[in-house]
């Protein structure tokens, strides 16, 4: 089953990481702010999920900022659901109310 399409602040995570993984980083670090280093060195716990060549990649798309990542709860939900995950545990994992 595919993903709904990701809103305009969401593309780039998708275009650099895929679906998949742009859902496991936006859960884990949406809503912090990142670095984006054009040489990453190893040491973050972003590289450490996504790899230093698709870092890379997304740090083509905000060289040298500091910038927020989108919390994107409306996505995540739409694509928490399609991969087949109740309600609740979806509630859960957005830190929202289940209705």
């Amino acid at each position: 089953m595919s993903l709904p399409r990701p809103p305009a602040h969401v593309t780039p995570y998708v275009d650099a990481l895929g679906h998949d993984l742009a859902v496991e980083f936006l859960l884990r670090f949406g809503g912090s702010r990142l670095y984006w280093a054009q040489d990453p060195k190893g040491r973050s716990e972003a590289e450490a999920l996504v790899g230093a060549e698709k870092l890379r990649a997304l740090s083509a798309f905000r060289p040298r900022e500091v910038t927020r990542v989108p919390t994107a709860r409306p996505w995540l939900a739409h694509a928490l659901k399609r991969r087949g995950l109740p309600v609740n545990q979806i509630a859960r994992m957005l830190h929202v109310s289940d209705v």
